[in-house]
C-alpha cells in the first residue's frame, strides 16, 4: 500500500495532516490545522474512522496539540470525507463546528432521515432515462458511506464573506456552490494562500452532479464559483491548499483550465445530440469518463450521471438544448445551437 503524505507544516503555524479514507481511490483527505494561544483550529475533519481519528491525532502531536485541544472545525462541505468526523472530534474536544447554511439545511434528510430523500433520488434517475433493472443499486449507491458520518449539527453557521472567529489569522470564508450548495473556500490574505476544499483540486476535476440537493444549477454555480476565487489571485502565483491530492501555485491557471474541461464537455454532449442521442443516460454512456462506462461501478455511474445531467441543465440555462417533459426526458439541441 502507498503511504500517505507526511505531516507538513505548510506555512509557520499552518499544518497539513492527511487523514485516511477508506474504500475510496482518493486515499486521504487534507486536514489543514491552524495554530493558535487558545489551541488548533482545523478546515475539514475526515471520515468518521478509527484510522481517520488516529491520523489526526497523531497528526495534532506533531504540530504540538493533543486532539482536546482543538477549538473549532471549519468545514468546507457536507460530504463524507470533510464532515463525518467533525461531531467525534467536538466530543473530544468541545469544540465548535462551522458549515455554510446551504448544508446545513441538507443534514437531517441527507444523513439522519432519508425515507424522503431515496425515493426523489430514484424518481430523478428515472427522469434521466437510467434502466429500470439499475435503479435500486444506483438509488443506494452512496448508502455503504453513511456510517463514516457522525451526523451533527453545526455550531456556526459561516455565510460568504463571513471571518471565523480564529484567534490571530485572518481568515475570510469565501462561498463557492457547485461541488455542493453550501461549498465554503477560505483565504488567508497574509499568505497569499486559499483553502480550496474540493471547489479546485491540482489534477481532477471535482464531481458536480444535478441531484434533489443540488441546487437548481450547480453547474452554473460552479463556473461562477470559479470566476469568484481566481479573482483573488491577482498576480498568478497564488498558493491553493486543497483538500485532496497536493497543494500547488496558480489558482487562477487552474481555474482556467477547469472552464476549458467543461467546454470540451459541453462540445461533447452538443456532439451526442446531433448523432441523436436524447436521455441523459444515453448521453453519460458517450462522455469520456477515466475508465468505460461499463467499467463504472454503481456509485461511480451514478456521479457520472450527475455530471451529465448537470451539463445538460447549464447548456439549457444558456440556450444550448431544450427539454421534452417526459419520463424519461429527452434532450435536443435548439435551433439556434443547430445553426450557431
Amino acid at each position: 500500500m502507498t503511504p500517505l503524505p507526511p505531516v507538513e507544516q505548510v506555512r509557520p503555524g499552518l499544518w497539513s495532516i492527511p487523514v485516511p479514507l477508506p474504500m475510496n481511490s482518493l486515499r486521504y483527505v487534507l486536514v489543514y490545522a491552524f495554530e493558535t494561544d487558545r489551541g488548533a483550529y482545523l478546515i475539514d475533519a475526515g471520515w468518521n474512522t478509527a484510522d481517520a481519528f488516529a491520523a489526526l491525532e497523531t497528526g495534532l502531536q506533531t504540530a504540538g496539540f493533543a486532539m482536546s485541544d482543538v477549538r473549532g472545525v471549519m468545514v468546507t462541505h457536507i460530504h463524507p470525507d470533510h464532515y463525518g468526523l467533525a461531531g467525534r472530534i467536538r466530543a473530544a474536544s468541545d469544540a465548535w463546528i462551522s458549515l455554510h447554511p446551504a448544508d446545513a439545511a441538507l443534514i437531517e434528510t441527507r444523513y439522519i432521515d432519508m425515507d424522503d430523500l431515496l425515493p426523489r433520488v430514484r424518481a430523478n434517475l428515472e427522469r434521466a432515462g437510467a434502466p429500470t433493472e439499475v435503479l435500486d443499486e444506483l438509488k443506494n449507491a452512496s448508502m455503504p458511506v453513511r456510517p463514516f458520518v457522525d451526523a451533527v449539527t453545526p455550531d456556526v453557521l459561516l455565510e460568504d464573506g463571513d471571518k471565523p472567529d480564529v484567534p490571530g489569522w485572518d481568515l475570510t470564508a469565501i462561498w463557492t456552490p457547485g461541488h455542493s450548495p453550501g461549498h465554503l473556500c477560505f483565504y488567508v490574505p497574509s499568505l497569499e494562500i486559499m483553502l480550496t476544499g474540493d471547489h479546485v483540486l491540482p489534477r481532477i476535476t471535482p464531481n458536480v452532479s444535478a441531484h434533489p440537493q443540488s441546487g437548481d444549477n450547480p453547474l452554473g454555480d460552479f463556473l461562477s464559483s470559479l470566476d469568484k476565487v481566481a479573482a483573488y489571485d491577482l498576480t498568478g502565483s497564488m498558493l491553493a491548499l486543497p483538500a485532496h491530492e497536493h497543494r500547488f501555485v496558480g489558482l487562477s491557471a487552474r481555474t482556467a483550465e477547469l472552464r476549458a474541461h467543461h467546454q470540451q464537455r459541453f462540445n461533447e454532449i452538443a456532439a451526442a445530440l446531433q448523432d441523436g442521442i436524447e436521455t441523459a443516460w444515453e448521453v453519460a454512456s458517450r462522455m469520456s469518463w477515466s475508465r468505460s462506462w461499463s467499467g463504472l461501478d454503481h456509485f461511480m455511474r451514478r456521479a457520472a450521471l450527475g455530471e451529465a445531467m448537470a451539463h445538460l441543465i447549464a447548456m439549457r440555462n444558456q440556450g444550448i438544448v431544450r427539454d421534452m417533459d417526459g419520463v424519461p426526458v429527452r434532450w435536443e439541441l435548439t435551433e439556434q445551437a443547430l445553426h450557431a
